[in-house]
């Protein structure tokens, strides 16, 4: 190519994109308009939030822009804002309730107990008891040992602790697109940088010796884990992953790969962790594991497992959890103490509700979710294409799995994009990030269908004329992204 038409070429890509983000910017100015004209009173309750807090809120992923509404109900499959707009929920609790949301099963269990009085008193509770015997029981696996805390990040960070207890070692192997929480031990490797990957730190406030000790290896590259673990293995506390990769695209780990894993692991001495705080109990009434036939060293469950309260856990093998002993696994004392409102018996009391159900419903309840999920999936992807845009939906179950309630709307880049990696899901060459992430989301709102990452999951509480309207609201939202863009 010669010299001047390498210039036209590069003239015509800046000329497309500057014609592109002007398209958008007249979008995005489009679906502020409309959704302030919804919610006037979100508004200004936003606007004195944001006067005494960071941003306007305490978790980021729930302050999209411009602002949030503001819910003063919440029941099933909906919730209701202060301008009285209902919207069909599909975060539904961060992916924590399955029943919906207050659903009668929990509330039931719960009204007598708050009314004899439930304030937190610092002692054991037997209930605690019965839900550590639950979730054990549901596993599978004789000999585990269970100890629970109050939230998804301190159960990593503990399980990370108790594994390099245990080992003796201090590096970490985690997967690229990965989240477990806030923990400083895996705050490395969750985001997409172009150029770069995965393989970055993200946050500051880390000391650099310990970014240096967290290693990221490739979602389902057997060829990249074994060459990872050659090069670090001895080096290797624990190797924690998620069977079903939550923020990083709903995207299923292959069995072929787990059981890689599992052999590697072994052969390494590193602790195998599986983080199950999304999975626990959501595919079936036990852990993902449970299907796939892997059984880990550790596992970290949350959300299902407290009924919509704040609990979490770390399970696993005696040997390994005795860390929390006075004397410690192996002498080495791992202070897991699980927080003030550890087990708290309200909490409890509301897991063990919901395990219960599922346990004794779970026959009808996971295949009608995959069913549901399966024709909102299909009805998005149909909706977006009979108005000439292409969307691929990620969140379908595998071999090893039945069925899956998780969905999320992807805009490829370019036809031949397999969405087999979170790479696939948060590269920007690769996928719109922007107008899944931000344009989506408004659009959906103004139609009454709150999601996140362009998707989410189902609850029981969803019907058949909630896919209906749903697939609907992505058609509307379709219509507006081809008028615009």
């Amino acid at each position: 190519m010669t010299f001047s038409r390498l210039k036209l070429k590069l003239k015509l890509i800046y000329r497309n994109l500057n014609v592109r983000k002007s398209k958008m910017k007249r979008l995005i100015e489009y679906l502020d308009r409309e959704y302030k004209k919804r919610t006037p009173r979100s508004h200004s309750m936003f606007e004195r939030a944001a006067k005494v807090m960071i941003r306007g809120g305490s978790h980021t992923l729930r302050l999209w822009k411009p602002y949030p509404f503001f819910p003063v109900s919440a029941h099933g499959a909906t919730v209701t804002d202060l301008d009285g707009s209902t919207y069909l929920d599909y975060w539904q609790g961060h992916y924590a309730n399955l029943l919906g949301h207050n659903p009668e099963v929990i509330r039931q269990e719960l009204e007598p107990y708050l009314a004899a009085g439930s304030l937190h008193t610092g002692f054991e509770n037997s209930v605690q008891i019965e839900l550590a015997e639950k979730i054990l029981t549901a596993l599978g696996q004789p000999g585990l040992k269970i100890r629970f805390t109050t939230s998804g990040t301190l159960a990593a960070t503990y399980a990370i602790m108790l594994a390099m207890g245990y080992t003796g070692r201090h590096y970490i192997l985690k997967i690229g697109g990965g989240w477990h929480g806030s923990s400083p031990y895996l705050l490395k490797g969750v985001k997409f940088h172009p150029g770069r990957g995965f393989n970055q730190v993200d946050s500051a406030g880390l000391p650099p010796e310990l970014a240096r000790h967290i290693i990221v290896t490739r979602f389902n590259d057997q060829e990249q884990l074994e060459k990872t673990f050659k090069r670090y293995g001895s080096k290797l506390a624990a190797f924690i992953l998620e069977p079903f990769i939550g923020v990083g695209g709903f995207l299923f780990c292959s069995p072929e790969y787990l059981k890689l894993a599992r052999k590697l692991a072994d052969d390494y001495g590193v602790v195998l962790i599986f983080d199950e705080i999304i999975s626990g109990f959501r595919f079936c009434p036990s852990g993902l594991q449970k299907l796939y036939g892997v059984r880990p060293d550790l596992s970290l469950f949350g959300k299902l497992i407290g009924g919509g309260q704040a609990v979490a856990a770390v399970a696993g093998r005696a040997k390994i959890m005795s860390g929390c002993e006075t004397a410690g696994a192996r002498g080495r004392h791992v202070n897991f103490e699980g927080g003030t409102f550890s087990a708290h018996e309200e909490y409890m009391r509301a897991g063990l509700a919901m395990l219960n159900y599922l346990t004794s419903q779970g026959k009808e309840i996971y295949p009608r979710l995959g069913q549901l999920a399966t024709r909102l999936r299909q009805g998005i992807e149909q909706a977006f294409a009979a108005e000439g845009l292409k969307v691929v939906c990620t969140g379908r179950a595998q071999t090893a799995i039945a069925g899956s309630s998780f969905f999320m709307v992807n805009f490829p880049q370019k036809d031949n994009i397999s969405y087999s990696s979170p790479e696939d899901v948060w590269d920007p060459a690769r996928s719109d990030v922007f107008l899944r992430e931000e344009a989506l989301k408004l659009a959906l709102l103004i139609n009454g269908v709150h999601v996140v990452h362009g998707g989410g999951c189902l609850s029981t509480a969803h019907t058949e004329q909630d896919i209906d309207r749903t697939i609907e609201a992505y058609r509307q939202a379709a219509s507006i992204f081809r008028r615009f863009l």
